[in-house]
């Protein structure tokens, strides 16, 4: 059975945050924070996890992006970020 995670990554030194949806997070973060070429991501490096959201079904984790990129989401973000 696939599992899927809906995580927070927040780069402290640019003060930016990304929200993104994997069935595969270690494998994803790697690809954030040192594989990838190209994309938004490479521009903010280091990433932290700061949030992770786990489903077992696929439309329950976009939903769960979707919100956290809505402007509730992103008030739940700043909420998170204020106790670090």
């Amino acid at each position: 059975m696939d599992q899927f995670v809906v995580y927070i990554l927040f780069s402290e030194v640019h003060s930016k945050t990304y929200v993104g949806f994997t069935s595969n997070l270690i494998e994803r973060f790697a690809s954030h924070n040192a594989l990838g070429k190209k994309g938004y991501t490479i521009k903010y490096r280091p990433w932290k996890v700061i949030h992770v959201d786990f489903f077992s079904e696929k439309s329950e984790a976009l939903k769960r992006e979707k919100y956290l990129k809505s402007g509730k989401g992103r008030e739940f973000i700043k909420e998170i970020i204020s106790q670090l």
